[in-house]
């Protein structure tokens, strides 16, 4: 391709698809069930108009801003995925792309770059652990994050295992052999531009999770840390709370979906929390979290930071979201897909698009700061969010 740069998320998507393996594409679709979740969270944005002015816009918007300590150039955190297969540099170039643009980045225990090289990358990197193992095991976690020098936690509460999927679920191999390569090949073959980027840089998918151990302990398989979580009985609050005591520094709870639950957030001494449906990966019929965040901002929206989660595809998605009540977003699929296209600089494409997206409808809607947005820029329908 002699050029590589995209002008929507929607274009990287669809390259990234023509150039992913099926299986790969298909894990990063993801979804549950008929996927009503994940449709909701892109036609919720849909149902929200704004009320743009026709003269004396700001000649310049600041929409800069802090989230859990940290400063950022606009209100966007890079979501923690696993990314796997998607690109060779994985976390590690994501890590330097939002350096290079001035936002924060989340990382998975399951992401296949190790801590210590993602924060060499970009210093504001914020672990993300699930509640899976013993407690010893998830102190330990915390330690190697904290020694790495991550600047904040992430906890992820919100999916119910639910696998089941109408389209089809994607083979995710436990490892790369020779056996699962050969399973693999007619569709590794019809991707040849992804192969290339594999083999020159003399890689193959590892599949392995470095964050889920600590020291010399085996890299595992997703599948084997996978199954780890999935039998881990389900945290308390009283849980939480307890493992928000074993960071000392600012800790989020990903997953919130309700006001009361929100407040009990606040009662575990969480900075942050995310509203989020994990990208339509929790039960299916989950409301988008946007449809929720009125409700959860007005319940807590002095007491902690809220960001939301899902769905953001868009800069006006994103000032949709800081007009009803959130601090910042965060992204997951729109990123990746910069990432399986272009790489590192693929990933700036992506913030480079919401960063214009975000300046052009706050001049649109006559705002110079991100602090003057609110619920009256906003054409909410009367049936958009659930009853409270």
């Amino acid at each position: 391709m002699s050029n590589a740069w995209f002008e929507t998320v929607a274009v990287a998507q669809r390259r990234a698809k023509k150039r992913l393996p099926a299986s790969v594409y298909g894990a990063l679709i993801a979804g549950a069930e008929a996927g009503v979740s994940i449709g909701d969270n892109l036609t919720a944005f849909d149902e929200l108009g704004f009320r743009p002015v026709t003269a004396g816009q700001p000649a310049e918007r600041d929409m800069a801003t802090t989230v859990m300590g940290q400063p950022m150039s606009m209100p966007v955190i890079i979501s923690p995925t696993g990314v796997q297969a998607v690109h060779p540099e994985g976390e590690v170039a994501v890590g330097r792309a939002g350096a290079a643009r001035g936002v924060p980045i989340g990382l998975s225990s399951f992401a296949s770059s190790p801590i210590e090289s993602v924060v060499e990358a970009n210093p504001q990197t914020f672990f993300q652990i699930y509640w899976a193992g013993d407690r010893d095991s998830m102190v330990a976690r915390l330690g190697r994050a904290k020694d790495a020098g991550a600047v904040g936690m992430i906890l992820t509460l919100d999916w119910s295992f639910s696998h089941g999927r109408d389209w089809g679920s994607p083979d995710i191999p436990q490892s790369m052999g020779i056996r699962t390569a050969l399973r693999h090949a007619p569709e590794v073959m019809a991707r040849p531009r992804w192969l290339a980027t594999w083999l020159r840089q003399g890689k193959i998918p590892a599949l392995g999770v470095p964050n889920f151990v600590v020291g010399d302990e085996p890299v595992p398989g997703f599948m084997d840390a996978y199954g780890v979580w999935m039998s881990t009985p389900p945290p308390t609050w009283e849980d939480v709370a307890w493992l928000r005591e074993q960071w000392d520094g600012p800790f989020m709870v990903k997953g919130v979906h309700r006001a009361d639950e929100a407040r009990r957030a606040v009662d575990a001494g969480v900075t942050a929390i995310s509203v989020s449906n994990h990208g339509g990966n929790n039960i299916d019929g989950a409301a988008a979290p946007i449809r929720v965040l009125p409700e959860i901002a007005a319940a807590v929206g002095d007491d902690i930071e809220v960001v939301i989660d899902g769905g953001i595809r868009r800069g006006s998605d994103v000032v949709k979201a800081v007009a009803l009540g959130a601090k910042a977003v965060m992204i997951g699929r729109a990123y990746l897909w910069g990432l399986a296209v272009n790489g590192q600089a693929g990933v700036e494409n992506v913030l480079d698009i919401l960063r214009n997206g975000i300046d052009a409808t706050m001049r649109g809607i006559g705002k110079g700061s991100l602090a003057e947005l609110g619920p009256d820029d906003i054409v909410i329908p009367a049936d958009f969010s659930p009853p409270a």
